[in-house]
């Protein structure tokens, strides 16, 4: 890591440590392994150790190629990241960050967290008192530079091994533009990704919400559906 002239934490997405919080879920998971793929060093973190280490266990040992990937705690993993990943389910996620304002200090965050509902008419997103997920990240983590992305990511497709590459924009949102470049970066090094500046936090909302639309599509469609941003 190194530091602009403007004092602000330059981070090297190709040599940087990625932590996924909440990593032993699906999407977690795919995060994980394809940035293990592409080279980075990744920490999976969850509530309990072991379950954390049998999962990273489990995707260094379905690879054939060698990647880096150690199961932790959430708190020691949010310690050892250079970038954070927040993948919990919604109705932990402030309790999880609550806990960790000190290991996220100064740290570039990413919530990809979507607050959603499900009932028999099928997903729908659920009003959050700040405005989104990631906002409430922002009111938390007050030291921390906050970003969202990777809302509209396939779980299936980024652990599926005949998926070579993974067509789809990842939005990145937030205040920090430095840090919103990063996270571009870091979304690029997936094969067939690409990271595009999506607005402010504030406009977050609209993006978790879109991925109700998008679960909707999918099981009318039986696909796995991304979006991409033309013109660009």
């Amino acid at each position: 890591m190194t530091t602009t002239e403007d004092s602000t934490p330059r981070v090297d997405v190709a040599t940087a440590s990625v932590a996924v919080l909440g990593g032993t879920g699906d999407q977690g998971r795919g995060l994980a392994r394809r940035l293990a793929l592409a080279g980075n060093t990744v920490y999976l973190g969850s509530r309990k150790l072991e379950r954390a280490q049998q999962a990273a266990a489990e995707l260094v040992e379905g690879e054939s190629s060698t990647i880096d990937v150690r199961g932790l705690d959430n708190t020691a993993a949010a310690a050892e990241g250079d970038i954070v990943i927040v993948a919990v389910p919604w109705d932990g996620h402030r309790e999880l960050l609550q806990g960790l304002v000190e290991p996220l200090a100064g740290k570039i965050v990413v919530d990809c967290v979507n607050p959603l509902g499900f009932d028999k008419r099928g997903p729908f997103p659920l009003e959050v008192e700040e405005g989104s997920a990631a906002q409430q990240a922002e009111q938390i983590l007050v030291e921390s530079r906050v970003t969202a992305a990777f809302h509209h990511v396939s779980a299936r497709l980024l652990l599926d091994p005949d998926v070579d590459e993974v067509e789809l924009d990842v939005l990145v949102l937030g205040e920090d533009r430095a840090a919103t470049d990063t996270v571009r970066e870091l979304a690029d090094r997936i094969p067939g990704v690409r990271g595009v500046f999506g607005g402010r936090l504030r406009n977050a909302h609209q993006v978790e919400a879109l991925t109700a639309n998008i679960i909707a599509v999918n099981r009318r469609y039986k696909t796995h559906a991304g979006i991409r941003i033309t013109g660009l």
